[in-house]
């Protein structure tokens, strides 16, 4: 009995936290949201310029243009050019595919920056607002009862708690289309490395071939 009753005390609490929690989570939500499409938006612009100069020269096949990406450090595609070319001088095409490897699986773990944050609060949110709801539906009933039958009183405390509901999709859904957005972004950007990297692969023979042949 002692429990039960503490448990309804927590529950008279809890419904006006679950509410708080959900702003937070809301506010933080938002920030990181903006966060990731500023930084996002920045390197993929530069990342579609790459991708421009990538498919001119597959189909022209020239993988000597492949240098000229070099010139902008800036640009995922220019960093990893830089690296490779120097690697090749030094190595010649032994490791270019786990160099490549390595660094896309670096530069994932920064794009992927607290998008883990906005999937758990896309699928814990609503969750959290049903939590709040029903500590929202025991609060009323409890009041019910010391309201002797008046009705009134419990059809308002059910009307706030179903509140927390309606608090906790809205939080979560924004979350969650973001979450997909910036998913495919990141897709978008991993999948321009892994076509340079194919490139470079290609280039490295050729490489190999000349210094054979200058030998």
């Amino acid at each position: 009995m002692d429990f039960t009753n503490a448990f309804f005390n927590i529950a008279k609490w809890g419904h006006e936290i679950t509410l708080y929690l959900l702003i937070l989570l809301s506010i933080a939500s938002i920030a990181f949201i903006l966060e990731r499409w500023f930084f996002l938006k920045n390197i993929l612009l530069k990342s579609k310029v790459a991708k421009s100069n990538i498919n001119s020269i597959i189909q022209t096949g020239e993988l000597k243009s492949l240098e000229n990406l070099a010139y902008d450090k800036s640009s995922l595609e220019g960093e990893i050019t830089s690296y490779t070319l120097s690697y090749i001088k030094k190595n010649s095409k032994k490791g270019i595919s786990e160099l490549f490897s390595a660094f896309i699986q670096d530069k994932k773990q920064l794009l992927d920056k607290r998008l883990s944050f906005l999937a758990s609060v896309g699928s814990n949110a609503p969750f959290i607002g049903l939590l709040g709801t029903v500590f929202g539906i025991m609060d009323a009933f409890k009041e019910l009862a010391k309201s002797q039958g008046d009705a009134s009183g419990v059809m308002l405390g059910i009307s706030k708690a179903l509140l927390a509901t309606a608090v906790g999709l809205i939080v979560a859904i924004p979350a969650v289309i973001a979450f997909n957005f910036f998913k495919a972004r990141v897709g978008e950007i991993c999948s321009n490395l892994h076509n340079l990297q194919d490139l470079f692969v290609a280039y490295g023979h050729n490489y190999e071939s000349l210094q054979d042949k200058q030998s």
